[in-house]
């Protein structure tokens, strides 16, 4: 089991001053959880969809990360290919110069974005995405591979050339893609790369998110194999906060959950701007009574729910809690087939000292619980 951290710069205040103090806050819990064993640090990439996510380059911000760091991988989780977006050329060109540089920690995660908003910025409609998106895919890993590269493509076409650097790891870095539909984990597995999850839904929904991929990875064909390095592995994300106070820790984790939801269902749905006025008050239990109703959003076809839940269970579908909720949850998530768990913690309105705790907590108990007990209780 991998345990990682992912981002999103997600914030309810959107000046320039509290975005600074953000990415800085992030660089900072970055470097507490490679002191704390960590495994990898992976970032997003949203373009334009404010509060939301405002990692729009992530190829900067993990390329930070790589010089202030020696040993916690570096994960693209995605990297977003429409062309005019992200060039394949260039693409392949980043990742191989950050995994030299990085020595060989890059993991490299592919997809199209999954709002208009984003597929509108740069020229495009969101629905005739996949294509083009298939086509970059399977053409990045030859572009670090082959001493001379051409294409003449639907949507790219490049030709007879020498792209430089090549990858450090041999023949490149592991390859991923992010899975929001059965069909994504379909995809994923027949195409032999790793699938980028979420377990907003818990435990039960990730085991079946697993049997659908690993059954399309067992059955694969090899002539669909995108790239030179084949892996099984399913990540999964879940939202997290850890504090020695169980009880504070699910009415913050809630808190940041129902911002997550409502600033998604407004992305994504067109639903209103999140309330930000109540969550950014500390310890606002009188305005968070004030709004149990749960609040629902989708990306394509998978269902968040902001969970209005407010009291602790014996078994949570959650990692809100204290370091022995948290391990729990982490080994159900284990047994439901995930090979690694993309803690969230930075969600709307949860502060950087929360945060930090989280994952000192972690990186003390929970790690090493789950480590010396080989897995799964």
């Amino acid at each position: 089991m991998k345990f990682s951290i992912i981002y999103e710069a997600q914030m309810v205040d959107t000046s320039r001053e509290n975005e600074a103090r953000v990415f800085h806050e992030i660089v900072e819990q970055a470097l507490l959880a490679e002191q704390f064993g960590f495994d990898t640090v992976w970032a997003v990439e949203h373009t334009a969809l404010t509060q939301y996510a405002h990692m729009s380059a992530p190829e900067t911000f993990l390329a930070y990360l790589a010089g202030r760091t020696t040993r916690l991988g570096i994960g693209h989780g995605v990297v977003c290919l429409p062309p005019a977006m992200n060039h394949p050329v260039k693409v392949a060109e980043r990742i191989a110069t950050l995994d030299i540089l990085s020595r060989g920690r890059v993991h490299f995660g592919m997809g199209k974005g999954g709002t208009q908003q984003e597929a509108g910025t740069f020229g495009y409609e969101l629905a005739d995405l996949p294509p083009m998106i298939t086509e970059s895919m399977y053409l990045i890993p030859r572009i670090m591979t082959e001493d001379v590269v051409s294409h003449d493509g639907t949507y790219v076409k490049i030709p007879p050339r020498e792209i430089h650097p090549k990858p450090w790891q041999t023949p490149h870095p592991p390859i991923y893609m992010a899975c929001t539909k059965d069909d994504a984990l379909q995809t994923a597995g027949e195409r032999g790369i790793g699938a980028l999850v979420l377990a907003f839904s818990g435990p039960a929904e990730v085991a079946r998110k697993s049997a659908v991929y690993r059954e399309a990875h067992a059955r694969r064909d090899p002539a669909r194999q995108v790239g030179f390095r084949p892996i099984e592995h399913l990540a999964a994300l879940c939202p997290t906060i850890v504090l020695e106070d169980r009880e504070r820790a699910r009415r913050v984790g809630l808190r940041g959950q129902r911002f997550f939801v409502e600033s998604l269902a407004h992305w994504y749905q067109g639903g209103p701007r999140p309330n930000a006025e109540d969550l950014s008050a500390d310890e606002n239990a009188a305005a968070l009574a004030e709004r149990k109703a749960n609040v629902v959003a989708y990306i394509s076809e998978e269902r968040i729910e902001s969970s209005p839940r407010e009291t602790i269970h014996d078994v949570a579908d959650d990692a809100y809690g204290d370091p022995e909720d948290c391990l729990r949850h982490v080994r159900r998530l284990a047994e439901a087939g995930a090979d690694e768990i993309l803690f969230l913690f930075q969600m709307g309105g949860i502060a950087h000292a929360d945060i930090m705790e989280t994952i000192r907590l972690i990186g003390e108990h929970v790690i090493p619980a789950y480590r010396a007990g080989q897995g799964p209780a």
